[in-house]
Formats: structure tokens, sequence, C-alpha cells
């Protein structure tokens, strides 16, 4: 069965000699992955450049029920972007950004208003020319409402502590370890009240960000399992010290 539909390129693997395997969230079919064979010469319809990280594409592919790895017939790059591949801040936090949705939505099925909510986030990002250095926190926290977890934010008083196993905010520690002292639930309310509209209000440090970050991921690693330390942070890092 022929399907038509757009997507968001996550990974892409060389497979072989002249093929890469290609992991891309679906707005019709969620995670799906693809074997896709690149022309050894530039007159081929199927480009490699299709492929970085973070494309938006739009493409056709026939699909087969009992196949691991789908056929791309047809694809384009569905929008096109006109700084983030020019800007070494940009295109570091998307590659972060990249192998973060990897990990956390490698069993999402069809959830259009989930691919909405990050497709339109890149658009942003992308024609953003001031005040987007906490877009990847905002991302990261919102992102948590379209898989089920997000921090309930109606508890929150100074000098509370934050339950990152029930994502909320509690008067006294839990009884376990798994929660944010005093300051770093601060930091986590501050994150959750921010969008990207008003995120310029909020201004942070290098360090801050970076241990808002940490937050962040440590906060998913407790809901989303098996999702690893990420690689592509510690490139971060060094971009926001």
């Amino acid at each position: 069965m022929v399907t038509k539909t757009r997507g968001i390129v996550l990974r892409s693997i060389r497979f072989g000699e002249s093929s890469l395997i290609i992991d891309v969230l679906t707005e019709l079919s969620g995670r799906v992955s693809f074997v896709v064979r690149i022309p050894k010469t530039s007159k081929g319809k199927i480009k490699k450049q299709y492929f970085q990280p973070m494309t938006l594409l739009e493409f056709e592919y026939d699909f087969r029920q009992k196949s691991s790895l789908q056929h791309i017939k047809d694809v384009r790059i569905a929008q096109p972007y006109s700084s983030i591949p020019f800007e070494p801040i940009k295109s570091s936090v998307l590659l972060f950004l990249a192998e973060f949705l990897f990990y956390t939505t490698r069993d999402e099925q069809e959830n259009s208003t989930l691919f909405n909510y990050i497709s339109t986030s890149l658009e942003w990002y992308d024609s953003a020319c001031v005040d987007f250095a906490n877009f990847h926190l905002v991302f990261m926290m919102r992102l948590s409402r379209f898989l089920g977890f997000q921090p309930f934010l109606e508890e929150f008083t100074e000098g509370c502590f934050f339950d990152l196993r029930n994502g909320c905010f509690t008067i006294s520690a839990p009884h376990h370890s798994d929660f944010l002292n005093a300051k770093d639930a601060e930091h986590m309310y501050t994150l959750m009240r921010m969008n990207f509209e008003t995120m310029k209000l909020f201004k942070l440090s290098h360090n801050e960000r970076n241990r808002i970050t940490e937050l962040a991921l440590h906060y998913y690693r407790l809901h989303i399992p098996n999702m690893p330390e990420l690689q592509s942070f510690d490139i971060l890092r060094e971009v926001f010290s």
C-alpha cells in the first residue's frame, strides 16, 4: 500500500556501500524505519542531504506490514531551513534534539498532535533571529505534555521539593531519592512557565541553562524506559559554556 505523509528525520546511519537506514517520526504512522538507496550520481531524485537529522520531509513509501524496513518511493524537503544550517549554535541544538527525540518517541504510533508540535517548533526556531537560547529547554518540557507526563505546577511554593517520579511539587521531601531540592525545584518551575514567546524574559547563565537541561534529561530518564545518557549533550554543554 502506497502511503503519502510528512516526516521528521531523527537518525541516519550508513548501510552497506550506497544505502542509508533512516529513522523517521511520521505524521500518519508514528515511528518508521526506512532503507534508502542513494544514487552515486547527482542526477538521482533521492539525495543524501535530504536525510540530515531534523529535516522536514514529504514522501511516499510502499508500506509492507511484515517488513521492519520500509522503502521510500519519492521524497522532497517539505520546509527548507533558512538559518539553521548556517548557524553553529542552532545546528548543535538540533543535533541534540534529534538524539533526544530518537529515544523519547521510540514507541510512538500515529500521533499527529505530537508531530505538529515538533514541526511547528522547528519552523519557529528556524525563523527566530534573537532570544532563542532557551529554545531546547522549552521544547523538551512542553513535549512531556504530548507524551503523558507533564509536571503539575499547582502545588509550587517557595522552598518546596519536586518529586521527579510523580511530576509534582511537595512541601516535604519524598520517601525516595528521585526528587529535586528547593533550588532545583525552582529551576523546574521557572522552566515550565516559559513558552517560545516569553522565554526571552527568563535570563539564565550558561551554567544555569546546562543545569536545567540536566534536570530535564533526568526527568525524562525516569519516565522513558531504557533512555540512555545522550552523547550529544556534551557538545551542547560546550556550546553553552
